[in-house]
């Protein structure tokens, strides 16, 4: 490891598991000290113990600005500063749009649009002072093109996206970088024992890279936008899908 993140800390969402993990063990690895927050109480407490000293646990729920004034405290008094937060928390829910409930509607924008809006707004003040700071918010390729059947769940990326977008506009000149992280279909937990069923729902298969994603390749994306090594990009999307989003492509044309 290179010591990219020397001296930095980062408050990481959904660390628990998938990719809010991979990115909390990868920045530990190059340098840095890592609030672990979940709701997963349990799991969260063993990420962060293999961390050992660079990193603890707090419980935090992204839907309630109470808890993230209260994690933002603690990881500012525990290690002094806050220079990273990655917004990796999210749920995702399915079906047409008029057999969805407004309850799962609701529960959706709460996680993943407030949820990241709450993080925001928790650790501007502290980013501010320091007159630095690097914020990535974990959307999806759903927050760049339409979906059918999960017409919430898109709505929700898509505005991640915009608040990505709008607050690099109004934050960049106090020195702190917004970007949004686009993955495609990322083998992680919550799709263990369906990766068959995503992989031909999606036609993985037919993707220029024809595999799922593994979530330590976005941590490793996650790493350049939170090191100094992205020091000239905001407001910009990420997208890392192995190619879904360029277009079609069928295997032997035209070069194979």
């Amino acid at each position: 490891m290179s010591d990219r993140l020397a001296g930095k800390t980062a408050l990481v969402t959904g660390a628990a598991s998938g990719m809010g993990e991979a990115t909390s063990r990868l920045f530990v690895a190059e340098g840095a000290r890592v609030c672990v927050t979940d709701m997963n109480t349990s799991r969260g407490r063993d990420v962060a113990a293999d961390l050992g000293s660079n990193g603890y646990f707090q419980q935090l729920d992204v839907r309630s600005a109470e808890e993230w004034q209260a994690a933002v405290e603690r990881c500012k008094n525990d290690f002094g500063r806050i220079d990273i937060l990655i917004n990796s928390a999210g749920i995702g829910r399915g079906g047409r749009i008029e057999d969805e409930t407004a309850e799962d509607h609701e529960l959706l924008m709460r996680t993943n649009v407030t949820g990241v809006w709450n993080g925001i707004r928790a650790v501007l003040p502290v980013m501010s002072r320091q007159q630095s700071g690097s914020i990535i918010n974990i959307s999806s390729i759903d927050g760049l093109v339409g979906v059918p059947g999960v017409a919430s769940y898109v709505a929700s990326k898509f505005a991640v996206t915009g608040l990505t977008k709008s607050v690099a506009l109004e934050v960049g000149h106090r020195g702190i970088r917004v970007n949004s992280i686009h993955p495609g279909a990322i083998a992680t937990p919550m799709m263990q024992g369906h990766e068959d069923i995503v992989f031909e729902s999606l036609q993985i298969a037919r993707q220029a890279i024809p595999r799922l994603g593994r979530a330590d390749e976005i941590a490793q994306l996650a790493l350049f936008l939170a090191s100094n090594d992205s020091s000239y990009c905001t407001g910009a999307s990420f997208v890392i899908d192995g190619g879904h989003t360029a277009g079609p492509y069928r295997a032997g044309f035209p070069y194979d």
